[in-house]
This record gives structure tokens, C-alpha cells and sequence, in this order.
């Protein structure tokens, strides 16, 4: 089962930028499918972005064209650069892996190997 830790969270002002990072020391990382979830206090956990073996990403609304995420299979990493953030993107940020159908690749039910997270905090 793979385990990941999650970095690179902090306090950054409305407009900034943010790069987290998910790491892995298993052999298996370059054939799942990575994603990033993020959960604000009293809110559902969310789907952020997600990006598949082939290299395709996908993402959530609210962050396309202001988020990217990419993997590093030889550093068995997936990031997730977040630029023009925003106060609303305040949240504890996680890193989990899958093998589900692209139907499914925004429910966190089909996810596994959940992090600790990374708290991102936005202040206008």
C-alpha cells in the first residue's frame, strides 16, 4: 500500500503562489493515478485536480487555470503549483493515489494512501 507525505503548505497572501509537493518512497508510484484534494473546516472533503499515468490532468472548476499539477516519477512526487490564490482556497490540502476509471476521478472514495495534509492558508 502506498503511503505519502504531503509538503509545502503555509500563509500566503491573496495573488501568491504556493507549490505542495506529495512524496512516496514506494515502487509502485508511476502506475497510479495521483490526486489533490483539499478540505475546509466544516466543508467535504474536494476534489482539486487529478492527473493520470499518461500525463493527462484534470481539474476542479474553481482552480483551472490557476493550478497545475504535474508528477516527477523518477522522484516519485506529484506537485501541485497554485498560483493566484485566492482567500477561498484555504484549506488543509491532501495527496492520495488511485487506480479508478476516469469517471470516478474526482471521488475521493477511490482514492487511497491519504497523507497527513498540508494546511494552505490565503489572507486578503
Amino acid at each position: 500500500q502506498v503511503q505519502l507525505v504531503e509538503s509545502g503548505g503555509g500563509l500566503v497572501q491573496a495573488g501568491g503562489s504556493l507549490r505542495l509537493s506529495c512524496a512516496t518512497s514506494g515502487d509502485t508510484f508511476s502506475t497510479y493515478t495521483m490526486g489533490w484534494f483539499r478540505q475546509a473546516p466544516g466543508k467535504e472533503r474536494e476534489f482539486v485536480a487529478a492527473i493520470r499515468t499518461s500525463r493527462h490532468t484534470y481539474y476542479a472548476d474553481s482552480v483551472k487555470g490557476r493550478f497545475t499539477i504535474f508528477r516527477d516519477n523518477v522522484l516519485k512526487t506529484v506537485y501541485l503549483q497554485m498560483d493566484s490564490l485566492m482567500p477561498e482556497d484555504t484549506a488543509v490540502y491532501y495527496c492520495a493515489a488511485s487506480q479508478t476509471i476516469l469517471s470516478r476521478i474526482r471521488d475521493p472514495a477511490k482514492y487511497f494512501g491519504w497523507g497527513q495534509g498540508t494546511q494552505v492558508t490565503v489572507y486578503s
